[in-house]
């Protein structure tokens, strides 16, 4: 069994930064992820009333998580039963290794073309924080830190998921990392809602961020990127993004983190690495680290798929 999904997640892995989810596509057929976040959302505006006590709403909010990571994980069964190449396509539809470095590399273009309005929309693609008032260099931090904390969430625990328990886990695991990117925040709003999917998530990536913060540690190249993330991970407020964005940190000698702007508030954040704010130039040197990331967890499913008997 495990032989069988090690190899299921090398192929999705290559068939998806092969091919990816092409914009046509989307234009048509929205990804599956858009609908479970519409599902999430709706679910959320019905259950989560603010009349109803804390306590409720936790179980409001769990139920929530359950059901949605319960379907989805049902889907992947159905998926893993399909006949010929399609369980393969169903697992790339997990995976994000291909648009997250299409994003990111958009950044890295409109800094190097001296154009920081369109790196700013561009930026603004794939981080939360305001990014209006972003210099190049605020908007390199943000691009960077962004792919190495995706690194994990769309790329290695999927990767992982999918590997220990097949397209039911990596689907499970999707479901639950949307919840937790929806729900799961600490404003008052949702912090009783979105407990479970928060702490569910941190759960699911506990092994896998360690396993990402190291690819990105090896991948770079450098000792420090392997000092940083033991040094600096545990900084963090969340106990898994801190491994690949310490790590990221070392591998290019920059400093990540620090204070940003969210909705016009700032907040204050821990720092990553001893070295000079990023500039253009390691933003792609971190384009490329990633890159070579993902070849590496590409050559741990092959091995996996070679040396596990069962």
């Amino acid at each position: 069994m495990l032989r069988r999904q090690a190899r299921l997640t090398l192929a999705a892995l290559i068939g998806e930064a092969a091919v990816g989810y092409p914009p046509r596509l989307h234009r048509v057929l929205p990804h599956p992820v858009v609908g479970l976040g519409a599902l999430i959302d709706a679910a959320e505006r019905r259950l989560n009333r603010p009349e109803h006590p804390s306590a409720a709403r936790r179980v409001a909010g769990a139920a929530t998580v359950a059901g949605v990571a319960g379907a989805a994980a049902m889907a992947g069964l159905a998926a893993s039963r399909l006949p010929g190449p399609a369980p393969v396509a169903a697992a790339t539809l997990g995976l994000a290794q291909r648009s997250l470095h299409d994003h990111v590399a958009a950044v890295a273009l409109a800094l190097e073309a001296d154009d920081l309005a369109a790196a700013r929309l561009a930026v603004g693609c794939i981080v939360g924080r305001d990014t209006a008032a972003l210099d190049a260099t605020g908007v390199a931090a943000a691009a960077i830190e962004s792919l190495a904390e995706s690194f994990n969430d769309g790329v290695v625990a999927p990767a992982f998921w999918l590997a220990v328990a097949g397209l039911p886990g990596l689907y499970a695991y999707k479901a639950v990392n949307t919840a937790d990117s929806l729900i799961g925040h600490r404003e008052p709003r949702w912090r009783d809602f979105g407990w479970a999917a928060a702490r569910t998530d941190d759960v699911m990536n506990l092994t896998p961020a360690r396993l990402a913060g190291a690819l990105i540690a090896t991948a770079g190249g450098r000792r420090d990127g392997w000092r940083m993330m033991l040094r600096d991970a545990r900084h963090h407020a969340s106990p898994n993004a801190g491994w690949p964005e310490a790590a990221m940190a070392g591998a290019l000698g920059v400093r990540l983190g620090g204070p940003v702007t969210y909705e016009g508030v700032m907040t204050e954040r821990p720092t990553f690495g001893d070295g000079p704010a990023p500039t253009a130039a390691d933003l792609r040197r971190a384009l490329d680290i990633y890159t070579r990331a993902c070849g590496l967890l590409w050559a741990a499913a092959a091995v996996g798929g070679r040396v596990w008997r069962r």
